[in-house]
């Protein structure tokens, strides 16, 4: 074949050469519709993702609620809903609205500012009640523009990384937006205001309904005790500067001065109460008779943290609430000493303890037994101690019955009522003088959560003793009680044992900040109001 007959045919076929290579291209790159549908995909995938990245980067924000620091976080998710996170206790969980966010709450930390202004304020109670529904939605409010402003934003970035192309990118920014007011307008259609009345618990609050009984109850009374508290808060900043007028036994710097609590139940109140009562009494060491938590539970074991605070001596026995691992964390704690079957000795007192028999924070179980057994058990640990022994503790009072005559004073709680009786052994031969003298206190924690169910929650309850240096015998003792709903008052008992027979008798009248007088002149040694004020 010639050389020009043979560029002739190559150029006869160079329109099917270039037919056969487009017929090799995919057919939606030859279909206009179908590539601008697959690039609008593409831009929507983007920006999905990218408000995804945004809400777990910057979708949380932390602002007050009242004396509380929240953390308020949105978390991408298919069903909605609510969740109150409270380490450690756990969780309740509010089937709040529906839609594609999750809210999260945490109360991280309580400011102590905050709370001393509240409690030396009693306005300052009011304000933070009332301003409370303010707070919780101005931190909804800055949480819904941060997450909308980072939904946005992470969107026309990914797009700008992707495809550099102005459009596109404003694309992914529209989109974006569209999809947070969707969110938005879903979660305000559905949402369901009587959630609070139906939460589910996680963690540690799963035992909240057995404890606190019907929230809805609670709630109805809130107005209640709010009110109540308000005038409790105005009157706990007046009792100590009614304290320095009281004719008391004369204590000096050698005086022990004992802070006797007992019952706490996780109540975190409890502890800023106890801190302030070693303060402005100048308490020496505080002795502890059990119930400290509720279920004994380890997550309930950063409770008793709050112990080292306190930088006073800690002396602490097991209730029936109390587990292993709850005496483990107590003494874990720098200023604090566990008690079970043992004696040791603080600031030249002599204690003995031991610890409840019995682990039933469900009450299923009786063991009186059990608990009597244990007496017997430290009564003979006390006579073989070699020294006396100035003070026992025990939680039940069951278990001070066989103490009779052993020792001069027993300290116990459990019945969250304050009690004071003499001992004496059954055949009677006790004579007044040596008969021993128990103690029971009442509820420091007022029941814990379980206070509340009543209609007059347990009043907070606490004593100072105070023991003569000489002899380590009890010579006074102030019984102080924080009521609550039918009791807004702040009373304080003073007490002084009779140096004939030992049996306390009251020497002035309780001032009562409330308007109310607790207490007698009674020359009884039991009189009435005198030893139990509650």
């Amino acid at each position: 074949m010639s050389l020009r007959a043979f560029l002739e045919r190559a150029r006869s076929t160079r329109p099917v050469l270039r037919l056969r290579r487009r017929s090799w291209r995919p057919a939606f790159v030859r279909r206009p519709r179908v590539r601008r549908t697959a690039s609008a995909l593409g831009v929507i995938a983007v920006s999905v993702v990218g408000v995804v990245i945004g809400v777990l980067l910057a979708g949380s924000t932390t602002d007050d609620v009242g004396p509380f620091e929240a953390r308020y976080s949105v978390i991408p998710s298919l069903t909605g809903g609510t969740e109150v996170a409270i380490p450690p206790l756990g969780s309740l969980h509010l089937a709040s609205h529906y839609g594609p966010a999750h809210l999260q709450v945490t109360l991280q930390a309580l400011d102590q500012e905050r709370t001393q202004a509240i409690v030396t304020d009693p306005n300052a109670l009011e304000r933070a009640s009332d301003g409370a529904v303010d707070d919780v939605s101005r931190g909804v409010r800055r949480l819904i523009w941060q997450v909308a402003g980072a939904s946005v934003l992470g969107a026309m970035l990914l797009g700008a990384l992707i495809y550099r192309s102005a459009r596109r990118v404003a694309g992914c920014g529209a989109i974006a937006l569209v999809m947070v007011l969707g969110t938005g307008m879903s979660a305000a259609g559905t949402f369901r205001a009587q959630s609070i009345q139906e939460p589910r618990f996680e963690g540690l609050l799963v035992n909240a309904p057995a404890v606190v009984g019907d929230a809805r109850a609670i709630a109805d009374r809130y107005e209640e005790y709010r009110d109540q508290l308000q005038r409790l808060v105005a009157n706990v900043g007046r009792i100590y500067g009614t304290v320095s007028n009281l004719p008391v036994y004369e204590p000096d710097t050698t005086t022990t001065r004992v802070l006797h609590v007992s019952d706490l139940h996780l109540n975190p109140a409890a502890w800023s109460i106890i801190g302030t009562v070693v303060e402005q009494f100048d308490i020496d060491m505080v002795v502890d008779t059990g119930d400290i938590n509720d279920w004994g539970s380890e997550p309930e074991g950063s409770y008793v943290d709050a112990i080292a605070a306190l930088r006073v001596p800690y002396v602490f026995i097991r209730g029936n609430h109390d587990s292993a691992s709850t005496a483990a964390a107590v003494a874990r704690q720098p200023n604090a000493t566990v008690l079970d079957n043992t004696v040791t000795e603080i600031d030249g007192l002599v204690i003995a303890g031991i610890s409840d028999p019995r682990f039933t924070p469900d009450k299923t179980a009786d063991g009186a037994a059990s608990v009597e057994g244990s007496g017997e058990s430290l009564a003979a640990t006390v006579r073989v101690a070699g020294r006396p022994v100035n003070l026992a503790m025990v939680h039940d009072p069951i278990a001070a019955e066989p103490l009779a005559g052993v020792v001069p004073l027993v300290l116990a709680g459990h019945r969250h009522k304050r009690e004071i009786t003499r001992l004496d052994q059954e055949d009677g031969r006790i004579p007044p003088e040596g008969r021993t003298l128990l103690m029971v206190q009442g509820s420091t924690g007022g029941a814990g959560l379980r206070g509340l169910e009543k209609e007059e929650p347990t009043p907070l309850e606490m004593s100072v003793l105070y023991f003569d240096d000489t002899d380590k015998s009890l010579q006074a003792y102030d019984d102080i009680t924080v009521g609550g709903t039918g009791q807004s008052e702040v009373t304080l008992q003073r007490n002084l044992v009779r140096p004939d027979d030992k049996a306390p008798v009251v020497r002035s009248p309780s001032p009562s900040v409330s308007g109310s007088t607790s207490g007698s002149g009674s020359g009884s040694p039991f009189g009435a109001g005198s030893p139990s004020p509650s």
